[in-house]
């Protein structure tokens, strides 16, 4: 039985809680298997799991709860950074795992799908990755001495680089389907659960986006000229697909994604936002450039306070906040390789120009061409 607690501002509910899973909430955890820290905070949950239980009519409840707001994507867009700077603020706490891909892999049973099928995760599992932040919840509801009233303003978030544009679950699970596009997407689930989910986007010049996420992968003989073979046979494979099927339909084709050399289809982020807007309301997401974040930290992080309608910060917490190294950059061998060649650049801004000339157009922000990157 479900008991919605409507005084708190993360959207949690009570649940009844099973004999089975009194014993031990966590012992069959998946998570817990692939994420030590998360492990390390199961552990310490366990040992206090049933002060933070709340009885009713006879019956033993915990709080659940889902996360408040989503950071989708884009991969190599800053989504690590922003993240753990959020995280300093004290109502956005009690984080676990930064990203489960639950929603796009881990719960269709996907770790990495060139690994094949493996386990699905249950949606108890997702649930427990914020059960730090639900007991600390409780214990504001309680109010017993160590309660502290301001937990009920706590909000959760995942930032998961791949809720945005992943959808590659369907064409494994389906290969007897005629389908050219997926017949769902990650967002019609995430909205079917949670219809008032708030979601940022953070994406950067698709071109950047392109170099650095090839930089990332490791691989033997990078270099700026395999960069560009690779670049060329990828809009080469891209516009095949094209001149047979809809833009769509390549972007979303998983055989496609998987020939192409760099991931080229990552950086036209209309399609994806297109498909995003056709069930959240466009006052649900928030979109971000890396260049804006990069350039004016303090005035692009308070746009994502005021969005998720936290407190202002201290003037101790947001100097914590802003001197925080930068996440998830560079290693120093890739940045020895230098910047891609020009004509590289050149062939992927023709490339992009017309899908960031219809972003812009959508934002109505021609920050979003990246006409001055």
């Amino acid at each position: 039985m479900l008991y919605k607690e409507a005084s708190i501002k993360s959207p949690c509910w009570y649940e009844e809680l099973s004999g089975e899973l009194s014993m031990d909430p966590y012992r069959k955890n998946l998570f817990t298997l692939r994420s030590k820290s998360f492990k390390t905070v199961c552990d310490r949950l366990r040992t206090n799991f049933h002060q933070h239980l709340y009885n009713r009519d006879g019956k033993q409840l915990r709080l659940r709860c889902l996360p408040y707001f989503y950071i989708i994507g884009q991969p190599k867009c800053g989504t690590t950074d922003l993240f753990h700077r959020l995280l300093l603020h004290p109502e956005v706490k009690f984080n676990t795992m930064k990203e489960p891909h639950w929603w796009t892999r881990k719960r269709f049973g996907y770790i990495r799908f060139k690994d094949g099928f493996q386990e699905s995760f249950p949606v108890e599992d997702y649930l427990d990755l914020f059960d730090l932040a639900a007991h600390n919840i409780q214990a504001g509801i309680s109010g017993n001495s160590s309660g502290d009233r301001s937990a009920l303003q706590l909000i959760t978030g995942e930032a998961s680089a791949s809720t945005m544009w992943d959808n590659q679950a369907w064409s494994y699970l389906h290969t007897d389907r005629e389908d050219t596009e997926p017949p769902f997407l990650a967002q019609d689930f995430i909205h079917t659960v949670q219809p008032g989910a708030k979601i940022i986007i953070m994406l950067r010049d698709p071109v950047e986006r392109l170099y650095s996420d090839y930089l990332y992968f490791k691989m033997a003989n990078k270099s700026a000229e395999d960069f560009h073979l690779k670049v060329i046979e990828s809009v080469q494979l891209f516009q095949s697909c094209l001149s047979e099927r809809s833009l769509r339909s390549c972007v979303y084709n998983t055989s496609l994604s998987n020939a192409m050399p760099v991931r080229l289809n990552l950086g036209m982020y209309i399609v994806f936002l297109l498909d995003w807007l056709t069930v959240f309301h466009r006052e649900q997401i928030l979109v971000l450039r890396l260049e804006d974040y990069a350039a004016n930290l303090k005035v692009t992080i308070k746009k994502v306070f005021d969005f998720l309608s936290v407190g202002p910060l201290s003037k101790q917490a947001e100097a914590a906040l802003t001197k925080r190294p930068m996440s998830n950059t560079r290693r120093a061998a890739d940045r020895n390789l230098g910047p891609m060649l020009p004509a590289t650049r050149d062939l992927l801004r023709e490339f992009h120009q017309p899908f960031n000339h219809k972003l812009a157009s959508v934002l109505d922000n021609k920050a979003f061409l990246w006409t001055h990157t």
